[in-house]
């Protein structure tokens, strides 16, 4: 089993990999262009920031899992993956304490120009009445949009500094928001409008690309707060630049369009010009709790699917089945009695979904249970049951249909 580590992992992490009885290449400098080479042979990809295209996936004849060593799975082709019965996995909620430490930070340095006022006094100048001004977070607006695991530590951080909070999230209901005890907003443009700092906590897919445009951020008030820790793909950056001036907004961001892959180098974009930016280059999860927190989930996902054969935190797999029936087959553990089981069902024509089969105490007898989409006839099952000598016993149960 060969594992491609292509992205920052610490040694100790890399060094509890190879106790598996795995292969690691570590290549942490690995460009999207170089990856589809570096496949050959790779069981296991393990990933960071780098983008995972449909082409690598496709020349990747012995992977059988990617992990992304983060939250979200937004540089990685899902569906590609999915096509060819690759898992995707991922490690939910390790970075939300950093994400929304910088979140905050990025949200007081704003309100009281802390960086603008450094910059004063280390030329030399003393500028009391320009930096004594600020409005404080006390009792302010704060809309979060997306209330993921770093919305919610973001909410938390919010409730210390006394915030009035409101989030927008599709899966966030009025009842939900009321349990919470936190404000609800139905709709983004809503949200925007009640917003004096609004801040972004969501993946990037499909259904968030550019979800944040013009038409909800000229809802802002002038002189608001807009903050993206998360994805620069969630955001318009162009119609952020725009109403940055005319509404005289202040604005952080951890990340940008067009990210160089390299860790240095030279980077611009339009925004960053556009009045009071405070802007950082995509560290948001590089605390060193939060990268040992990544390594440990990481090693977790890998070890289960070693194991285990299990995959903690897939998001690729199908969360319906087309299964109407379920045929439950008691029988020999046995050599062939299975596979007895199946050639009946396709030479019947019936499609199998999915099959688990569970073995008793003593290894003597076992139970397959074997979802399938059309009914089994009574000539299908009776000629299963044939097999007297491996079959025990098999029974017919109808799947409820919640599609």
């Amino acid at each position: 089993m060969k594992v491609l580590v292509a992205g920052r992992l610490p040694a100790a992490s890399l060094e509890e990999m190879q106790a598996l009885g795995v292969e690691v290449a570590y290549q942490p400098s690995l460009t999207s262009e170089e990856l589809t080479g570096a496949l050959r042979g790779v069981n296991v990809l393990v990933v960071r920031g780098l983008e995972v295209t449909a082409d690598a996936i496709a020349a990747s004849t012995f992977l059988n899992l990617i992990i992304r060593a983060g939250s979200g799975t937004g540089r990685i082709d899902v569906g590609a993956a999915s096509a060819r019965g690759i898992y995707v996995a991922n490690t939910p909620g390790r970075n939300a304490a950093a994400v929304a430490e910088l979140t905050f930070t990025l949200i007081g340095c704003l309100d009281r120009r802390i960086l603008d006022a450094t910059s004063s006094l280390k030329t030399g100048q003393w500028q009391k009445d320009e930096y004594a001004q600020a409005v404080g977070l006390r009792g302010r607006n704060l809309g979060i949009v997306g209330l993921g695991h770093v919305g919610r530590a973001v909410w938390s951080l919010a409730r210390a500094y006394g915030m009035a909070v409101t989030a927008w999230s599709r899966s966030l209901t009025q009842a939900r928001a009321a349990d919470l005890g936190i404000g609800y907003a139905s709709t983004l443009h809503e949200l925007a409008s009640r917003s004096e700092v609004l801040t972004v906590h969501l993946d990037s897919n499909d259904r968030t690309n550019r979800l944040i445009g013009l038409d909800v951020l000229e809802l802002l008030p002038k002189g608001a707060i807009f903050v993206n820790t998360s994805s620069s793909e969630v955001v318009d950056y162009d119609a952020l630049a725009v109403v940055a001036k005319a509404n005289q907004l202040r604005i952080g961001l951890d990340v940008l369009p067009g990210e160089p892959q390299s860790r240095s180098g030279t980077f611009d974009h339009p925004v960053l010009h556009s009045g009071l930016v405070y802007a950082t280059p995509h560290i948001g999860a590089s605390t060193d709790e939060a990268q040992h927190a990544i390594a440990n989930e990481t090693l977790h996902v890998l070890r289960a699917f070693l194991t285990k054969g299990e995959v903690p935190n897939v998001v690729n797999i199908s969360v319906s089945s087309w299964a109407r029936y379920q045929v439950v087959v008691r029988h020999i553990e046995k050599t062939g009695a299975l596979a007895h089981v199946l050639s009946v069902l396709k030479r019947h024509g019936i499609h199998v979904q999915e099959l688990d089969n569970t073995v008793f105490e003593g290894g003597r007898a076992a139970c397959a249970k074997i979802r399938v989409e059309t009914r089994p006839s009574e000539a299908c099952l009776s000629e299963i049951m044939a097999f007297s000598s491996e079959i025990l016993h098999v029974d017919l149960v109808s799947l409820p249909n919640f599609a």
